[in-house]
């Protein structure tokens, strides 16, 4: 059994623009005890099932501004919480958290839920990880909506990272919400506070000083080859669609980054540059979404 903290139901109540029914799952093979929160919005037997995953230090919070545009086209979307994040289980021991911990639990999680005809919408680590599954869900995973983040091919990812990372180990309690309001200007202290709500104490914030410290910058890291093998199965063998929104003020994951990631995807079309949005591209998501959903041939009908 491991040992892990639960966010009280408290912390998540009155936050600004999000209203989602908690939806949970207990038992993932391979992850026993651990409860994992997900947001589970529209109808049951869509097309498309929109599949939200979040990245470092944020929670399914992060898409309440494409859920909405989402829903009002007719499609399921389905938001889960790693662990360490949210309102999922926070496994106490640093240690607990690695690429394969968390790679593995989304796997289970499309596994148990039985999903199909999947858009998965990635950012951050989001991407690190959503990127390696297409290769192994292929009929299952049709779509790609991919804003800033990467693959962890065992490459640097510039000084912009190494800072990050530096300062995330001299921090070992994160002041999560400070980091927002930062990073993400247009936010109301209510908002950045929001992103702050999973974390009471530094108890709770394993997986925040873990994640930074998982991105493989060197060859010999684990999931390289893992991140290798998506990186030649997208280049070479995924047939589905793409759409790729980059924000242009990210100081880490920019326009370089995501420019050599878009020559990785097959069929990928010209990049969408969002010039006002940093990192945190959801938070311009309305935009974002409107335009995949267009060049999806999934927007709403008119009425």
């Amino acid at each position: 059994m491991i040992d892990a903290l639960r966010t009280p139901d408290e912390r998540f109540t009155h936050l600004p623009g999000w209203g989602y029914a908690p939806h949970y799952i207990d038992d993932l093979n391979g992850y026993d005890g651990l409860r994992m929160h997900f947001v589970d919005e529209g109808p049951r037997d869509p097309g498309t099932t929109f599949v939200c995953l979040h990245g470092e230090p944020t929670w399914s919070y992060l898409y309440r501004k494409m859920i909405p545009v989402l829903v009002a086209a007719g499609h399921r979307v389905i938001a889960p919480d790693l662990f360490g994040f949210g309102r999922s289980d926070k496994p106490v021991e640093d240690t607990i958290y690695t690429f394969a911990f968390h790679r593995d639990a989304l796997k289970r999680f499309l596994e148990r839920c039985d999903l199909e005809e999947v858009c998965l919408v990635v950012q951050d680590w989001g991407g690190l990880l959503g990127l390696t599954l297409p290769m192994d869900y292929p009929d299952r995973i049709t779509r790609l909506l991919i804003m800033n983040t990467g693959l962890g091919t065992g490459k640097s990812a510039g000084p912009g990272f190494d800072a990050w990372r530096a300062y995330n180990a001299a921090n070992p309690d994160l002041d999560v919400a400070a980091l927002m309001r930062r990073s993400t200007p247009i936010l109301s202290e209510a908002e950045a506070l929001a992103y702050a709500a999973p974390f009471p104490d530094i108890r709770y914030k394993a997986a925040v000083r873990r994640f930074p410290e998982l991105v493989q910058t060197r060859p010999d890291m684990p999931g390289v080859e893992t991140s290798l093998d998506a990186a030649a199965f997208l280049s070479n063998d995924w047939r589905g669609d793409s759409f790729m929104a980059i924000g242009m003020q990210d100081p880490v994951l920019g326009e370089p980054i995501m420019r050599a990631l878009h020559s990785h995807i097959r069929n990928c079309p010209e990049p969408m540059l969002v010039q006002e949005a940093g990192h945190f591209v959801q938070e311009w998501g309305e935009p974002v979404t409107l335009a995949a959903l267009d060049y999806f041939g999934l927007a709403a009908s008119p009425a």
